[in-house]
């Protein structure tokens, strides 16, 4: 598999996690100004639900679902009754291509409350990626009158034509098209390569973006012969096959070509290390608090107390001599950054130690590549608590994580040692 990119966010919107216990976003607030907002909040009040949750989805909407799960896992933390932490973490996997571990979450949120309306633009992608098409089709209906609508129309009109219903799916975008919605007039492209109109398509992108269609051509072509869960991933979230070419070759498009640098913005380099989602929450505190620094602790329980920042209480994983290419049984780690592949991650682990010696002493890292995409682990632990600890720990020293679950026969392979 290779990444092409998040199509998802060519497709515009935020993710849609709201109901009526708060509200978490401004009308006609930029993301990154979301974002800033929310971080200022929080350096004042670590513990502001709202302020969490709109730190999560506007993270969502930039693309970074590692800062996003550690933000609604926090929320989740101060009110755990609340349907909306428990979105959240669906929608972060959901936009990772994670189906299947999104609708774990999905569940629990309806448990709490959660209306489909509420959580169908969402929770609908994820089911389209288990290839759960009729499912995702209602979740979507269902979210049309939702804030969310445009992004749960946009979405339900590919999973149409995914179905091979183009009519249904062309209709579905009418409205959008007429009030001269680019996100739709790109989303039209892809229903028509979708349904087997590779010209049409080019037509359609090329109308949208001049001078497009020829670097769009490869991904146009091949959709069509994709399972209908792969064409979901790839139409939604860039996950394409890669049939056995490198990208950088002849006949697959170059990375610098993929769908969302030619039709939004150029992709942020995994390896950059003033822009990586380490550094990523603590830039944007730094310019929302001008010149503060310091990062809200992770919030306690409702009922505990808040720990001091200064002294955080540091856990140390499981050591069980995990160091081998394949693991045999389910095992927990904790994840602390993915990306398309795992070039950039012993890099990034490198930084992660030296920036905090005391919390990583004796600790190693690993890595986990699968569908195109690397994970940087550690662990195992033995139990949640264990993780849940150590994911504090790393919270309060700036490293949003959360945990992952490896399956039997997963190959997990460790970082050598410094």
């Amino acid at each position: 598999m290779v990444i092409l990119a998040s199509v998802g966010a060519v497709l515009a919107g935020v993710p849609a996690q709201a109901d009526a216990q708060v509200a978490v976003g401004v009308r006609g607030e930029s993301p990154s100004d979301a974002l800033a907002r929310n971080m200022k909040e929080l350096a004042t009040n670590p513990r502001s639900f709202n302020a969490l949750i709109g730190a999560g989805r506007a993270a969502l909407a930039l693309g970074d679902t590692q800062a996003a799960a550690g933000f609604f896992g926090r929320a989740d933390e101060v009110w755990p009754d609340s349907p909306l932490a428990q979105a959240g973490m669906g929608a972060a996997l959901a936009q990772e291509g994670d189906g299947s571990g999104a609708l774990q979450y999905f569940s629990r949120a309806a448990q709490r409350g959660a209306t489909q309306s509420m959580i169908g633009a969402d929770r609908g992608l994820a089911y389209d990626l288990v290839g759960q098409h009729s499912q995702a089709q209602a979740d979507y209906r269902a979210a049309l009158s939702g804030q969310d609508g445009d992004e749960a129309r946009r979405r339900l009109a590919l999973s149409l034509a995914i179905t091979g219903k183009k009519a249904d799916a062309l209709a579905m975008l009418s409205p959008l098209m007429a009030r001269g919605d680019a996100a739709g007039a790109r989303c039209r492209a892809f229903v028509l390569a979708l349904t087997g109109d590779s010209s049409g398509a080019k037509n359609a992108i090329e109308a949208a973006m001049p001078g497009s269609s020829a670097n769009m051509a490869y991904f146009f072509r091949k959709l069509p012969e994709l399972r209908s869960d792969q064409k979901a991933a790839a139409v939604n979230l860039g996950i394409f096959p890669d049939s056995g070419t490198q990208v950088a070759s002849a006949s697959p498009p170059p990375v610098s070509m993929n769908p969302v640098n030619i039709i939004q913005k150029n992709a942020r380099r995994s390896d950059d290390a003033d822009d990586d989602r380490i550094g990523s929450i603590e830039k944007w505190l730094s310019e929302a608090t001008q010149g503060n620094t310091t990062l809200p602790a992770t919030p306690a329980a409702p009922t505990q107390q808040v720990a001091a920042a200064s002294v955080p209480q540091f856990s140390v994983p499981v050591r069980t001599g995990v160091d081998t290419s394949l693991t045999t049984t389910r095992k927990l780690w904790i994840q602390l950054a993915s990306g398309p592949n795992s070039t950039a991650l012993p890099e990034q682990f490198s930084r992660m130690k030296n920036r905090n010696r005391e919390l990583f002493e004796g600790i190693s890292g690993y890595i986990s590549e699968e569908r195109g995409k690397a994970r940087l682990l550690i662990g195992p632990f033995r139990n949640n608590e264990e993780a849940t600890i150590f994911t504090e720990d790393l919270a309060s020293v700036h490293i949003p994580a959360f945990t992952w679950t490896s399956q039997p026969g997963q190959a997990i392979r460790k970082l050598p040692s410094e």
